[in-house]
């Protein structure tokens, strides 16, 4: 790496998957990795040392969120992101250009940047790519990523070939702008939608701009599994073999262990913690819906092989009753739950792929989901 206070460390391959190392000043990360979303410093309904225990070695925040409130400036004169939320480990910013697409009706995009009203109290905003490097650099997150417009989906060829030229442009001047920060690292974010040429030329425009990692945009916006996993298949090796590869918004067990088996490093989803919130809770046997009546009276854990709180000491009966009755530990419990399945779904392909068993892991894991839930009582 440019930076060597930031460096990956690959240890074995298994196919295309690949397991390894990124090093960090505020620690390691063991790839392939799942990152909770901590989208206003928070990881909902967890405490940072409870997600610390599910085995996640790095959170995500998020520009967007924090510019309008409590305000980066704040939260840099308060010591930075990690103190003012307690999580001493890596951190990841996103660069506010997925939530500022979403504000359709709300935003003018030019080649400057994106104005904006503010969500919360619409108040205009401005941001560019030298805004959002100000903000990451205020935030103090170890991980930054470049300023991008995340193409719609879907688009025509000509849609995203302008998105994606646009991207680049502002890739470099949010390159340009972060300058030398020694332990930090800066993320490009590749463009193209579902056009197999116009990957190929954002890689080959991002490779030369030169990044300390690179990471996959415009997936998971509706495009569906199999359209996602098509650009999969050829996207990572586009890529620098000896940088990390980020692939941003994904996202349900399975598309994760897809995107891994396709190369894929690290990975952010809302889905865990947002499904608890829900009454959803993953498990090796699928989706639980734990407000189903089924549940009203069933002694039985979630997951009978799961070490989480939630599974070691409730039963499905106790976790139904204080989500219908709208208790918060509920969410708290399913979050747990959630984080906790998906960090040792990382585990578990973390050592398949060090073992070379992978296809063998993939394959259980798939017929072990195929029968759904465990049968009712």
């Amino acid at each position: 790496m440019s930076d060597p206070a930031f460096r990956f460390d690959l240890a074995a391959t298994c196919g295309a998957a690949r397991t390894g190392t990124i090093h960090t000043p505020r620690g390691p990360i063991r790839t392939p990795a799942f990152m909770p979303v901590g989208t206003a410093a928070t990881v909902k309904a967890m405490l940072p040392e409870s997600v610390a225990a599910t085995g996640a070695d790095i959170l995500l925040g998020n520009t967007y969120h924090l510019m309008l409130r409590p305000t980066a400036e704040r939260v840099a004169a308060l010591g930075g992101l990690h103190r003012f939320m307690n999580w001493s480990g890596p951190i990841l910013t996103d660069s506010g250009g997925f939530q500022v697409m979403s504000l359709t009706g709300l935003r003018k995009m030019t080649e400057e940047g994106v104005r904006f009203a503010s969500h919360i109290d619409g108040s205009r905003h401005m941001l560019s790519p030298e805004r959002s490097m100000e903000i990451q650099r205020l935030l103090g997150s170890d991980i930054v990523m470049a300023f991008d417009e995340c193409t719609p989906y879907p688009a025509t060829r000509e849609q995203a070939q302008a998105s994606m030229e646009l991207s680049m442009r502002w890739a470099r001047r949010s390159r340009d702008a972060f300058g030398d920060r020694p332990g930090h690292a800066l993320f490009g974010i590749m463009q193209g939608s579902t056009f197999p040429d116009l990957r190929a030329q954002s890689a080959e425009t991002l490779r030369e701009i030169g990044f300390d990692g690179y990471a996959i945009g415009g997936l998971a916006v509706g495009e569906g599994q199999a359209a996602m996993f098509e650009v999969l298949d050829y996207a990572p090796g586009l890529l620098p073999a000896d940088r990390p590869r980020y692939l941003m918004g994904v996202g349900k067990p399975d598309d994760i262990v897809g995107a891994v088996q396709r190369g894929v490093d690290m990975m952010d989803c809302v889905l865990p913690s947002r499904s608890g919130r829900t009454g959803q809770a993953f498990t090796r046997h699928g989706v639980v819906n734990i407000k189903n009546a089924r549940h009203a009276e069933d002694p039985r854990p979630l997951d009978e092989a799961c070490t989480c709180p939630a599974c070691r000491g409730y039963s499905r009966a106790y976790l139904h009753h204080v989500f219908r009755a709208g208790e918060i530990i509920s969410s708290m419990l399913l979050t747990w739950h959630n984080l906790h399945y998906y960090q040792e779904l990382m585990a578990g392909l973390r050592g398949a792929i060090a073992a070379g068993t992978l296809d063998s892991f993939v394959a259980d894991f798939h017929a072990m989901r195929a029968p759904g839930d465990i049968p009712p009582l």
